[in-house]
C-alpha cells in the first residue's frame, strides 16, 4: 500500500467504526438497564464479548471496504458494490437502534434477517471485485448468522 492510499484506508475504517459508534449510542444505556431483564437462551455470550467482537469486525469491514474502494470507481460494478456496502452499513447500525433504542425485539429480528441477506450480497459483490475483500467479511457474516439465531431466540423467549 502506498502512502497516497492511506487516507482511503483511514476513511474506510472510520466509516465502518462510525456505524458501530452510532449503534452503541443506543446500546450503552440499554445493555445495563433493559437487556439484563430479558430472558436469553443458554448460548447467549457474556456481554463483555460483544465490544471486542464488534471492534474486530468493524476493522475487517473497513479493510474490506478499502480493498474494493481502491479499485477503479469509474467501473460500474465497483460503484454498485460501494453503494450496496453503504446500504448494508446503514442496516448494521439500524439494528441497534431498533433492538436497544426502540426495544422492539420482533422488528429487530426482521431487520437482522434483511442485514444477513445484505451481507451475503456484499460478500458476493466484493468477492467478484477483490476476493480478499469478500473473505474478510466472512467472520462478520458468521457473527451476524449467530446473532440472528440469538435474536430469534430472544424474540421467542420474550414474546
Amino acid at each position: 500500500m502506498s502512502a497516497k492510499n492511506l487516507p482511503k484506508l483511514v476513511a474506510s475504517l472510520f466509516v465502518c467504526h462510525l456505524a458501530g459508534i452510532a449503534g452503541s449510542v443506543f446500546t450503552t444505556t440499554s445493555v445495563v438497564s433493559w437487556y439484563p431483564t430479558l430472558v436469553k437462551p443458554s448460548f447467549s455470550p457474556p456481554n463483555y464479548l460483544f465490544a471486542p467482537a464488534w471492534l474486530t469486525l468493524y476493522t475487517l469491514m473497513g479493510i474490506s471496504l478499502y480493498l474494493v474502494w481502491q479499485k477503479k470507481t469509474e467501473k460500474k460494478k465497483v460503484r454498485q458494490a460501494l453503494i450496496l456496502f453503504s446500504i448494508h452499513l446503514f442496516f448494521n447500525a439500524l439494528w441497534s437502534i431498533i433492538f436497544f433504542g426502540l426495544k422492539n425485539i420482533a422488528l429487530a429480528f426482521i431487520e437482522i434477517i434483511i442485514l444477513w441477506f445484505l451481507i451475503l450480497t456484499v460478500i458476493y459483490k466484493f468477492w467478484k471485485i477483490e476476493p480478499k475483500a469478500g473473505i474478510l467479511l466472512i467472520p462478520y457474516f458468521l457473527w451476524v448468522s449467530f446473532a440472528s439465531i440469538l435474536s430469534y431466540s430472544i424474540c421467542f423467549l420474550n414474546s
